[in-house]
């Protein structure tokens, strides 16, 4: 069964944007982008993907990409409806209407549609891309986590994970560390876990 992937930047005190949605203030050296782009081309966006020389790149990771209504608007706001054209895309949202017909925009539940997705015949995995909302709400179908952890401390904004408490345990698995302060933490959802999931 392939797996979700929650890929997601993060300041040192926890959050992934602003409180006005700004992700601006993250430093981004090139050493670091470079390794990105390298390791999760299947994360960038389309338009974005054409700008780096990976417009005809295979994917490598994902196929299909969910993420929530906050996370879709900044791409609505640039007149940008297809944001992820090389991959499935679903944004879960009960007040937005279909703009795209290569982008699903689902109402029901989270978790059962991820659950069905997970158990597709595909060889590549699932990029929750956000936000802190949904991925609370998907917590107990999320197989890992990869925290694009950047030095900077926000003060405010939104959190990875804004749902209730719920205390759930992952292995770290690995680390990548950048000049400048930035690193790249893999953890897996202890297998323990899954049994609760």
């Amino acid at each position: 069964m392939r797996e979700l992937v929650y890929y997601i930047a993060i300041s040192i005190d926890g959050y992934i944007a602003g409180p006005a949605d700004e992700i601006d203030f993250f430093p981004s050296p090139d050493e670091y982008m470079a390794h990105m782009l390298a390791a999760y081309p299947d994360t960038i966006p389309s338009h974005i993907r054409s700008q780096v020389g990976l417009a005809d790149a295979p994917l490598k990771t994902f196929d299909t990409v969910v993420m929530g209504r906050r996370t879709y608007e900044p791409a609505l706001a640039e007149g940008i409806t297809n944001p992820y054209s090389h991959l499935r895309q679903i944004v879960f949202s009960r007040s937005l209407q279909q703009l795209d017909p290569a982008v699903d925009v689902v109402a029901q539940d989270p978790v059962p549609v991820v659950r069905s997705l997970k158990s597709e015949n595909s060889a590549l995995d699932i990029y929750l891309a956000g936000g802190g909302e949904l991925a609370a709400a998907l917590l107990p179908e999320i197989d890992r986590i990869i925290v694009k952890q950047y030095p900077v401390v926000a003060g405010a904004g939104r959190p990875a994970f804004a749902g209730a408490f719920s205390p759930t345990l992952f292995d770290l698995e690995d680390v990548s560390r950048f000049d400048g302060g930035n690193a790249i933490m893999t953890y897996t959802r202890r297998p323990d876990q899954k049994e609760q999931a």
